[in-house]
Formats: structure tokens, C-alpha cells, sequence
């Protein structure tokens, strides 16, 4: 276990850093415009964590000591397929949801 100073320091630095990070946009760029090429590129980060985040999910699940199991791929399948046909967030992510709890049940 960590003590209790080490704990506070380790808490304290990284909220500093968190501060300075999103200072660097929000309070030193907050009044410029940027440039167009650069909000072209922020429209794809959302598009690129959010899989970043859901990948090691499916394809390395700690759940099965991380080997890839079929409930996992069709649901991440399903969510692809629906968002991709229905082109909302909201029913995509319902309908993977609903696939890994029936496949779940069902295997």
C-alpha cells in the first residue's frame, strides 16, 4: 500500500497537470481561431478514441482471461451494423448492448 504523503503528492501533481493541460487550450486558445486544417483534424478525435477505448474490450477481454469470445464480436458486429445503417449512436450502442446480454444469457 502506498502511504499517505506519497498518495496526496501523487493526487496534487496530477491535478496540477490536468489544470495545465486543459489551461493550455481552454485559457491560452480560447480567444483565437484556429486554424481550418486543425479543426478539420479535431472532427476525428472522437472517431478515433472511442474505438482506441472499445478494442482491447472486445478483442482481449479480461473477463475470458483475454481470449476473444463470440458473444463480444457479434455484439461489437451488431453495433457496427446498426450504427453504420441507422447512423445514430444512441440505437447502435442499445442494440450491441442488448446483443452481448442475450448472447450472454444464451452461451
Amino acid at each position: 500500500m502506498i502511504d499517505r504523503t506519497q498518495f496526496w503528492i501523487v493526487v496534487v501533481v496530477l491535478g496540477v497537470a490536468t489544470y495545465l493541460i486543459r489551461f493550455s487550450f481552454l485559457g491560452l486558445l480560447g480567444n483565437r481561431a484556429l486554424p481550418g486544417w486543425l479543426l478539420r483534424c479535431l472532427r476525428y478525435t472522437a472517431v478515433a478514441v472511442l474505438p482506441a477505448l472499445v478494442a482491447p474490450a472486445v478483442m482481449w477481454p479480461t473477463a475470458t482471461n483475454g481470449q476473444p469470445d463470440a458473444a463480444r464480436l457479434l455484439a461489437a458486429a451488431v453495433t457496427v451494423v446498426v450504427g453504420l445503417v441507422t447512423r445514430q449512436m444512441m440505437f447502435a450502442a442499445v442494440a450491441g448492448i442488448g446483443t452481448l446480454l442475450g448472447m450472454q444469457f444464451l452461451l
